[in-house]
C-alpha cells in the first residue's frame, strides 16, 4: 500500500500551529516530507503505536471498565486536582464538564508560564497584535530573551521574513533587535544579509533593562551610567530606535523566563509599550500554545469566567493563580486524587502518591503505575481538533492524519462522565 501524503497539515507540536507542513502517512508511521521544522519532524517521527490499551492498577482492561474505575476514584475524592490539561477544545469543554461534576481545581501543565502572562493583564492590560498584523505591519521586532527561534521555529519565516507583506513601504524587510541571552541570533538575518542588533543582558536582568528604557523613552532623567548590563549609550540608542518605528513589536515567550518573580518583568514590558504609544504604534506579542496551554485557558474563561487555576469544589468557580497551583497543592498534600492529562506530548504527571489516573500516549512513562491508564490519540493526527493559535487570534482546524482506534481526550472523558452519573 503506497503512502498516503497530506499537502497542507496543520502541526500540532508547537503555538504556531503551522498549517502547511507536507506529512506522508504508511500506515501508523507519519514522516515531514517539506515544510517541516525540527520540533515537528522529531514529532511525527516520534509518535508511538497506536496498539495500548487502558489499565488499571497495571492490569489491561476495557475503555469502560478504566472509565468505571476513574470515577470510583473520583467519587472517593475530597479534593481532586487536573492537571497537565494538555488537550484541544473538545477534551478540555469535557474535562470541566468532569471537574464540574466533582468539585475539582484545575491547573495546566505550563501553569506557571501561563500566570506570567495572565497577571500582567489583569493587573493593568496589554496592548497586543496578532501573528498576520506582525506579518503585514512591523518595521522592528524587538525579540525579549533569545529562545523564540528554538521554541517556534519557524517564526521568522512565517511570520517575519515573509514577501507577500500589505503593508510595508517598498517591500523593505523588518528590522530585528534581540534583547537578551541569544545563543544563535542567526534567524534574525533578514533575506538580503542585514544581521539583527543583539543586546546582550542576562535574563533576570531584563526588568532593569526595561524599566530604563520606559525613562528614556518618557524623556524622564536617568542617573545611572548602566543598567542590567547595558551601557547607557546603548540604551540611548535602542530607545530612540523604539520611539521611530512606525509598527513596533515586542515578542517573547513566558516559558523562557523562568525566574522568581518573572511576571513582574512581563508587567514593566506591557508598560513601555503603553510608553511607546504615546508617540507612535507598539504593540506585544506574547507565544504561547505548547501543549494546549492556550486552549485550555481559553475554554476556562468561556465556560467559568476566570482563568485556570480555579476550583470549582464550592459550587462556584474560586479563582486563586497563587493557592491554586498545582505543583503547591500536592506538595502541601491538599489534592487527594489526580487526573492528569496530556495528550499533546509525552510530559509525565509528577511524582505523587495520591491516587492517579493518566490519559496519554502509550509512550508517556509515568513516575509510577498509575491506579488508572487510558491511553488517547494526538489531536490532529489520530482525531480531528481545534487548538488555539499562539497570538489567541484564530482557532485553528487540524484534521486526521492516520487512522486510530484510541479515544480523543473527549471520549475517554464522557465514558468516564457516564461512569460517574451511573
Amino acid at each position: 500500500m503506497s503512502p498516503i501524503v497530506h499537502d497542507a497539515a496543520a502541526c500540532p507540536f508547537c503555538g504556531l500551529l503551522c498549517d502547511d507542513v507536507r506529512i506522508s502517512a504508511n500506515g501508523e508511521r507519519l514522516a515531514v516530507l517539506a515544510r517541516g521544522c525540527s520540533l515537528s519532524e522529531r514529532a511525527f517521527a516520534g509518535l508511538p503505536a497506536l496498539q495500548a490499551a487502558p489499565r488499571i492498577a497495571g492490569r489491561a482492561a476495557s475503555l469502560q471498565e478504566a472509565a468505571a474505575a476513574a470515577a470510583r476514584l473520583l467519587q472517593d475524592a475530597r479534593q481532586p486536582l487536573f492537571a497537565g490539561l494538555g488537550t484541544d477544545v473538545a477534551g478540555m469543554r469535557r474535562v470541566l464538564e468532569l471537574a464540574d461534576r466533582c468539585g475539582a481545581v484545575l491547573d495546566h501543565m505550563n501553569g506557571e508560564a501561563l500566570m506570567r502572562n495572565v497577571r500582567p493583564l489583569q493587573e493593568a492590560g496589554l496592548m497586543s497584535t496578532t501573528l498576520s498584523e506582525v506579518k503585514n505591519r512591523a518595521d522592528l521586532v524587538l525579540i525579549v530573551g533569545g529562545e523564540v527561534a528554538s521554541r517556534y521555529p519557524r517564526f521568522f519565516e512565517r511570520v517575519v521574513w515573509t514577501g507577500d507583506s500589505l503593508f510595508r513601504r517598498n517591500g523593505a524587510w523588518p528590522e530585528v533587535v534581540y534583547l537578551g541571552e541569544v545563543a544563535d541570533p542567526s534567524p534574525g538575518t533578514s533575506p538580503d544579509g542585514r544581521p539583527p542588533w543583539v543586546v546582550p543582558c542576562s535574563r533576570q536582568r531584563l526588568i532593569e533593562v526595561i524599566g530604563a528604557l520606559r525613562c528614556l523613552v518618557a524623556g524622564r532623567p536617568l542617573d545611572a551610567q548602566e543598567a542590567g548590563g547595558v551601557p547607557l549609550e546603548t540604551l540611548r540608542a535602542l530607545a530612540d530606535r523604539l520611539g521611530r518605528a512606525r509598527y513596533g513589536v515586542a515578542v517573547w515567550s513566558a516559558a523562557e523566563l523562568n525566574f522568581p518573580h518573572a511576571e513582574l518583568t512581563v508587567q514593566s514590558l506591557c508598560e513601555l509599550i503603553k510608553e511607546l504609544n504615546r508617540e507612535t504604534r507598539f504593540c506585544g506579542l506574547p507565544l504561547a500554545g505548547s501543549d494546549g496551554d492556550l486552549t485550555a485557558n481559553e475554554v476556562h474563561v468561556w465556560q467559568t469566567g476566570f482563568p485556570l487555576r480555579t476550583s470549582l469544589g464550592a459550587g462556584h468557580p474560586e479563582y486563586d493563580p497563587y493557592h491554586y497551583a498545582a505543583a503547591g497543592l500536592l506538595a502541601r498534600g491538599e489534592a487527594d486524587a489526580l487526573v492528569w492529562i496530556s495528550s499533546l506530548s509525552d510530559r509525565p504527571p509528577p511524582g505523587t502518591d495520591v491516587p492517579m489516573v493518566v490519559l496519554g500516549a502509550d509512550s508517556l512513562v509515568p513516575p509510577r503505575e498509575p491506579e488508572v491508564f487510558i491511553p488517547v490519540g494526538r489531536p490532529g493526527v489520530d482525531h480531528p481538533a481545534h487548538l488555539f493559535r499562539a497570538d489567541k487570534a484564530v482557532v485553528v482546524r487540524l484534521d486526521p492524519l492516520r487512522s486510530s482506534r484510541l479515544p480523543s481526550v473527549a471520549q475517554a472523558v464522557c465514558a468516564i462522565l457516564e461512569a460517574y452519573d451511573a
